[in-house]
C-alpha cells in the first residue's frame, strides 16, 4: 500500500513538472519548431519560394490530389473560412503542398486548382524536396498498398498549419475544425 501510494506521489509529482514546463515555455513566447525555408514548383510551372509569401499569412496544407476524400474535404474548409474571412483574407495565402510529387506533376495542380479558393497556390517538387519542407513541418506521409499498384493512396497528417507573416508556426487546425471555428481562429490571429 505503501509503495502504490509513493508511486502515485511520484507519477503526480511527474506530471506537475511537465505541465510547469509547458506552462513557463508558452509564457516565455517560444515558438514551435514547425515549418522553414523551400523552393517548389507552382501549377504555374515557376519555382516559388517561401520567402515569397513574407508579410502574409500562410495557411499550409499537405496531401494529393488524388486523394478521395480528406484532402479535398481540408481544401474546401480551408476555401469556406477564407470566404467567411472577407477582405481580411486579402493578407492570407493557402498553400498546398504535394505529397505525391510522383502523381501530382504541375498539370495535375493546374487542373486541380480551379476546383478551391481562387488565391490558392499549388505546389509540388521533387522527391527529396517534398521529404525537406515535410520534415520542416513536421509531417508525415507514405506510400500505402502495392508498389506495383498504380492507384495507390498516401498515409499523410491531415493538418492545415497557420504561419504568420514571417512565416514563423502561428498554430494549426486538426480535421475536425469546420470552417466557421478556422476563420475565427484566423482572424484572431491577423
Amino acid at each position: 500500500m505503501i509503495g502504490a501510494g509513493i508511486a502515485i506521489a511520484v507519477a503526480l509529482g511527474l506530471s506537475a513538472v511537465s505541465l510547469y514546463r509547458e506552462l513557463t515555455e508558452r509564457d516565455a513566447g517560444l515558438q514551435a519548431s514547425i515549418g522553414g525555408p523551400f523552393e517548389l514548383v507552382s501549377a504555374g510551372g515557376e519555382r516559388v519560394s517561401d520567402g515569397r509569401f513574407r508579410g502574409r499569412y500562410m495557411l499550409v496544407y499537405f496531401g494529393y490530389t488524388f486523394c478521395p476524400d480528406v484532402c479535398p474535404t481540408e481544401l474546401a474548409t480551408m476555401s469556406q473560412a477564407l470566404d467567411l474571412l472577407g477582405e481580411a483574407a486579402r493578407v492570407v495565402q493557402p498553400v498546398f503542398i504535394t505529397v505525391d510529387p510522383a502523381r501530382d506533376t504541375v498539370a495535375v495542380l493546374a487542373e486541380y486548382r480551379p476546383h478551391f479558393h481562387p488565391s490558392f497556390t499549388m505546389l509540388t517538387g521533387s522527391e527529396g524536396e517534398i521529404a525537406a519542407v515535410a520534415k520542416a513541418y513536421r509531417v508525415y506521409y507514405a506510400r500505402a498498398g502495392d508498389a506495383d499498384d498504380e492507384n495507390y493512396l498516401m498515409d499523410h497528417t491531415s493538418f492545415v498549419y497557420l504561419m504568420d507573416e514571417n512565416g514563423r508556426y502561428v498554430t494549426h487546425f486538426g480535421p475536425d475544425v469546420g470552417p466557421e471555428e478556422m476563420a475565427k481562429r484566423i482572424g484572431e490571429a491577423l
